[in-house]
């Protein structure tokens, strides 16, 4: 079976679900996988060696700007005559199955052509009644419309009640150095923030920070440390810090809930994506949720003494490529029931899952980290 995997590049969240999804492809040696990739420019990725000689494409991404979107630059930057090139063009003819990562080339070349596609990933889990801010019909719509696919797996940390799965999430620890020791440093992801403004209100606190997504060069404290882009670097970093601080994208906060770390998450402005999110983990209670990042938010965060919330994933990606290699026959229903009833205790597929808040009091214990166990296999 030949499949086309379209990633949306813009976030390193939809790069780190790829690699998880390339290492189950590999124990399905009849599934042969072609990796596309838009949404930066090609030399801006990096520890790619799992995709092989994957192909790139400009596709759309959006324009940050100070921790928020800029529309204006968003448009200005798009280059519609090209993207409808490269959607005509592309060969899905010369596939069995097209997968789009939220990834619009793919999935609009699929659609034009009428080929069997899926849709994978959390942006399709916007596709059912979730939390979600008050945007509008246009966000909603450029949520629907930016990567259609004829059948979609949405992907968030509670199902909410619809056929949503977990996250494809692998555990940090193993990639932890000094066999997963706890260190004093706070780990920081805030790539969209102003880099001077942030770093600035960071060297006001004692607290030792490890920042990734900035520049490298930049002026800094001795209380911080500046690191440049690494997947495993990154993990180890991740597994080692007391807490982390980051926007509300999804990837990064479910992989940091395997380790139980306090979270201190600022979504950014007018991105419909993140601020749902926010609104999802205040609901679920999963994370502390901030307007804005500053020394006096993140060191009165921090005097709280913040506790984690530690959820062990099953394997999704595993289930889904051996789903898809036994020709889809389970409904995305029974897929997600599958997958839940190691995550959350005691729901059935005859019981309605319990409301979020009380889901999380059930699996509480008397430490410091509560955990949410997940099962081990599919």
């Amino acid at each position: 079976m030949k499949i086309l995997y379209g990633v949306q590049g813009t976030g390193n969240g939809h790069l780190s679900r790829a690699r998880a999804m390339a290492e189950a492809f590999r124990q399905f040696p009849e599934l042969e996988v072609q990796w596309l990739f838009s949404g930066r420019p090609p030399e801006k990725f990096f520890a790619m060696e799992a995709f092989g000689d994957y192909w790139c494409r400009e596709g759309l991404t959006f324009v940050h700007k100070e921790g928020k979107i800029d529309q204006i630059a968003t448009a200005q930057q798009l280059n519609l005559p090209l993207l409808l090139r490269d959607i005509r063009e592309l060969p899905v003819q010369d596939f069995d199955l097209v997968i789009s990562d939220f990834e619009p080339v793919t999935a609009w070349a699929a659609k034009k052509r009428k080929c069997p596609s899926l849709g994978l990933g959390h942006q399709y889990a916007f596709n059912f009644s979730i939390p979600a801010p008050a945007f509008g019909w246009t966000a909603r719509a450029i949520m629907k419309m930016f990567a259609p696919a004829q059948v979609s797996l949405g992907m968030h940390w509670y199902h909410f009640g619809h056929p949503i799965l977990p996250p494809i999430a692998q555990a940090h620890e193993e990639a932890a150095p000094n066999n997963g020791e706890e260190q004093d440093h706070v780990l920081v992801y805030l790539p969209f923030e102003n880099h001077g403004p942030l770093l600035q209100q960071l060297a006001q606190l004692p607290q030792k920070f490890t920042v990734y997504g900035l520049p490298t060069d930049l002026p800094k404290a001795d209380n911080i440390t500046l690191k440049a882009p690494s997947v495993e670097g990154f993990r180890g970093d991740v597994a080692s810090a007391k807490a982390v601080i980051c926007n509300s994208g999804f990837e990064l906060i479910a992989e940091t809930l395997t380790l139980g770390k306090p979270i201190l998450t600022r979504p950014l402005k007018g991105q419909f994506e993140q601020e749902a999110n926010a609104l999802a983990l205040k609901e679920l209670q999963l994370a502390k949720v901030v307007d804005h990042i500053d020394a006096i938010t993140v060191g009165r965060w921090l005097q709280e003494h913040p506790k984690g919330v530690r959820i062990t994933w099953p394997d999704v990606a595993g289930a889904i490529v051996g789903w898809i290699a036994e020709g889809r026959k389970d409904s995305a229903q029974q897929l997600s029931t599958r997958l839940w009833e190691g995550v959350t205790p005691g729901q059935t597929a005859a019981q309605p899952p319990a409301e979020p808040a009380q889901a999380i009091d059930e699996m509480a214990d008397s430490d410091s980290v509560q955990e949410i166990k997940g099962s081990e296999s599919t």
